[in-house]
């Protein structure tokens, strides 16, 4: 019994958000216009299980490059309407279109000539006649076995909203990078971050002439504590590496090693990433290669900067 009422409930919520596609029409577009146009912020209200879709449905705007906020009914007419301003738009989620905290909203924010799209299930409600746009995110039935408990008439909501939320993001011109700045500490800005932002640069970058004796590459790569230093010529440019890898092989093979010079005892020509390049492709090359560092070039064939598995792995749990 719970299994089957359980594959109704899906296939009815399933329904609404079908439905849905062939209601996207002109309104739809004028309602993008509108968001993408908005010179402040896009105001979502509802009341009830529709005020739980309007706040997902701001902070999906948020998330996406839209200032948005949640503004309760009931309280924006004890003082919160002091959060809207003029150059708002105004989003209201009501399936019957009649609710009173909304229809009380109606006189103070076209009184400030704000736009106002509704996501309604009645399209012949009070709020469709005083709306700029009308969606109509109407449903044949709720899901609840009552008919009682909105489910199929939220789930078509969100489903809209996340669908406005879309395309207003494609007509912004929302990009990946964009997104990663909204969400610097996330999974998904994680995953986006760019070698640069881990990079050491400056006087925290290792780095020896090709003249200097191994004893000062040694000092360099045990004060800098990340297991290497790079090695430049008189104009700067890098010319190679040593690891502490390259120590431990040539130690091996000659004791000597203190008496020779950077440049006799470097790698030429180290593997290098550039400094656009995401920081999972540095933690791929290193993977592969089983190195520690990556060296990043700047323009001019010098060290802009140097990046350590140490600084991937504190983002490890992102990757």
């Amino acid at each position: 019994m719970s299994l089957d009422l359980a594959r109704k409930v899906l296939s009815i919520e399933s329904r609404a958000i079908a439905n849905l596609i062939e209601r996207i029409d002109s309104r739809f577009q004028e309602a993008v216009e509108l968001i993408i146009n908005c010179k402040g912020r896009v105001v979502v209200t509802g009341i009830g299980k529709s005020g739980i879709i309007c706040r997902k449905i701001a902070a999906t705007l948020n998330s996406t490059g839209t200032p948005s906020l949640y503004l309760h009914p009931a309280e924006a007419l004890h003082g919160d309407l002091g959060m809207v301003i003029q150059s708002d738009v105004v989003i209201a989620v009501s399936n019957s279109g009649e609710t009173d905290e909304i229809l009380q909203l109606l006189e103070p924010t076209k009184r400030l000539s704000i736009p106002l799209i509704s996501f309604l299930g009645r399209m012949d409600s009070t709020l469709a006649q005083a709306s700029d746009v009308t969606l109509d995110v109407s449903v044949d039935e709720e899901a609840c076995p009552m008919g009682l408990a909105p489910t199929a008439s939220t789930t078509a909501s969100l489903a809209l909203g996340d669908a406005l939320a879309m395309a207003v993001l494609e007509k912004r011109g929302f990009t990946a990078e964009d997104f990663a700045g909204l969400h610097p500490r996330g999974q998904l800005g994680a995953k986006l971050m760019r070698v640069e932002n881990l990079m050491h640069s400056g006087p925290e970058i290792p780095v020896v002439q090709v003249g200097a004796s191994m004893a000062d590459a040694i000092y360099e790569m045990s004060s800098k504590a990340l297991g290497v230093t790079s090695v430049v010529d008189p104009s700067g440019t890098l010319v190679g590496l040593i690891s502490d890898g390259d120590l431990r092989r040539q130690l091996q093979k000659d004791h000597q090693i203190l008496s020779k010079t950077a440049g006799q005892c470097m790698t030429v020509n180290p593997r290098t990433i550039d400094r656009r390049e995401l920081a999972t492709r540095a933690l791929a090359i290193m993977e592969e290669m089983k190195i520690t560092s990556l060296l990043v070039p700047d323009d001019n064939g010098g060290v802009a900067g140097i990046i350590h598995l140490h600084d991937l792995w504190r983002l490890g749990s992102y990757f």
